[in-house]
């Protein structure tokens, strides 16, 4: 579970520390002045947006932000592309297309596991709020009341502990 709340609170961090990395990768291993060009124009804010989006796509799960904690899928594919991405900082000669190809598609794959998860957990959502809502009538049943209202919906708010 430590690893899980870990790489919830890196999600944020990663956008800033991700493209800074890329950039000091370029600086320390020496590579041209057009390699800085593309770090500058299409890595840095590719990487930026992208992180900020799968972070928003993540945070915005009813099971992530009730847990604080991402799935071990999320661990995973956020795992994965991270590693790329460092990889790809540290401008390897002849690895470096096969790199930044497996952080580009590690990328995608990762932005569709999020929309995936996110709408299988809004397709269930329905049916967890029919179990959980109390169909009565406000403050347990009426005296004498045989059915409850039926203008009258009363929702309860359970909180799950922490």
């Amino acid at each position: 579970m430590w690893l899980r709340q870990a790489f919830l609170r890196w999600l944020i961090p990663a956008a800033f520390v991700l493209p800074l990395w890329i950039l000091s990768g370029w600086a320390l291993f020496g590579r041209n002045g057009w390699t800085l060009l593309w770090v500058l124009l299409m890595a840095m804010p590719a990487v930026f947006v992208g992180q900020l989006i799968l972070t928003l796509l993540t945070r915005s799960r009813p099971s992530v932000r009730a847990e604080r904690a991402l799935s071990w899928w999320d661990v995973i594919g956020f795992g994965v592309w991270h590693v790329l991405t460092i990889a790809v900082g540290l401008f390897p000669g002849g690895a470096f297309g096969w790199l930044l190809t497996g952080a580009v598609a590690a990328a995608i794959a990762l932005f569709w596991l999020q929309l995936w998860q996110l709408w299988d957990e809004a397709r269930g959502s329905g049916i967890r709020i029919r179990e959980t809502v109390d169909w009565r009538t406000p403050h347990g049943s009426a005296p004498g009341a045989t059915e409850p209202d039926p203008e009258v919906i009363v929702i309860e708010e359970r909180r799950r502990p922490d």
